[in-house]
């Protein structure tokens, strides 16, 4: 983002200089004036302030610690966030989530909390690092426990109502043919019927070839929610039937995490975010790992603010629609999918074959099984 210089000393001078520079701050300029007022309005009267949150001076909400985390993580570049964390624990020692054990314990385990704890961890000690492990176990066994279910159902294959089956599996039952076939077994007496023979529907097998799905995530500072139910997601898709699995993190390096797909919280772990993005590097380390190229598919995880070369992107997007593979590029992976992109690069790999859109974790795994099973 890019300021005025009158918004810019606004921002240096605080709320004290509203009336001197009148209104000269939008909507994302002003929540960054919050946030900055949140920690450094805390000046002077350090031990009379309350140092979870406070009311910022140019905005209504008042915010907690791993809010505060979280915002400047989306609003500012690297360096600032770098200097407004390290003020933030060794000027204002407003260092409960990342140097206490005791009161990062006490925090109710959210996604919130997670993404706070994933952009601080390299400042905890080993101590608070044990307990940021646990919290960052329990959010990602609910995810977990949520999207496993949607892709098992997804991926488990329809039931064929024309055929029996001699499989006995009670999600096959058929209810219906069972009551049919047993009604002069009923007592009218005994108010019972009695089952002689039960009947089962058929299940068709949706996949018969094995499948690459090479999913590659940008780790940048603001995707963090994206990185966190991309490795959820991973574990659940791998081990399927006919499924294969990579999962892939990048900025301005590339780091195959595959190996850790089965463990996400592992996995989660050694993630750094934060860096550049260079997402045409990303997407030609994931193009060397296609085995066949019309039974693979790439998704690509990003804002698509590109910091390599857009022009390199889009080609090698093109060569790989080109060959067959199935390319999908995702602007969010999170609950509500809220879209935050550079629309013209994406449309421009839209008009060489990608699709791209935004969507929810259990919405990219029907996606993924439309296309197996087409």
């Amino acid at each position: 983002m890019t300021l005025d210089p009158l918004a810019r000393w606004r921002l240096v001078l605080g709320e004290a200089a509203e009336g001197a520079l009148g209104n000269s701050l939008d909507s994302q300029a002003r929540a960054m004036d919050a946030a900055l007022e949140w920690l450094y309005g805390r000046e002077g009267d350090l031990a009379d302030r309350d140092v979870r949150g406070r009311q910022g001076g140019s905005g209504p909400s008042s915010l907690t610690v791993p809010d505060w985390i979280n915002e400047v993580h989306t609003l500012f570049p690297k360096e600032t966030i770098e200097r407004l964390e390290r003020d933030a624990v060794e000027r204002y020692k407003i260092d409960e989530v990342v140097t206490r054990a005791d009161v990062l314990s006490r925090v109710e385990p959210n996604e919130t909390l997670l993404r706070a704890v994933l952009r601080t961890k390299h400042l905890m000690n080993p101590e608070v690092l044990a307990v940021a492990r646990r919290i960052i176990e329990k959010v990602v066994r609910d995810l977990m426990e949520k999207l496993s279910k949607e892709v098992r159902q997804t991926f488990s294959g329809v039931l064929d109502r024309r055929r029996r089956s001699p499989l006995k599996v009670a999600r096959n039952f058929d209810f219906r043919r069972t009551l049919r076939q047993n009604l002069d077994r009923y007592s009218p007496t005994e108010r019972k019927l009695t089952i002689e023979h039960a009947s089962f529907f058929s299940r068709t097998r949706r996949f018969t070839e094995r499948w690459q799905v090479i999913i590659l995530v940008d780790q940048s500072g603001s995707m963090v929610s994206s990185v966190i139910h991309s490795a959820v997601t991973a574990a659940c898709l791998w081990g399927l039937p006919g499924i294969q699995t990579h999962l892939i993190a990048f900025d301005t390096a590339v780091v195959d995490l595959t190996r850790e797909v089965t463990d996400p919280v592992e996995l989660l772990m050694k993630v750094q975010l934060g860096g550049g993005t260079d997402i045409q590097q990303a997407v030609a380390y994931g193009a060397r790992l296609i085995e066949v190229p019309r039974r693979s598919i790439v998704v690509l995880i990003t804002d698509f603010y590109e910091g390599g070369s857009p022009e390199l992107l889009v080609r090698r997007v093109k060569e790989l629609c080109a060959q067959g593979t199935k390319v999908m590029g995702l602007a969010a992976l999170e609950p509500d999918a809220t879209p935050n992109y550079d629309r013209d690069l994406a449309r421009r790999l839209v008009e060489v074959g990608a699709h791209v859109g935004a969507m929810t974790p259990g919405q990219l795994a029907a996606w993924i099984a439309e296309k197996v099973r087409a």
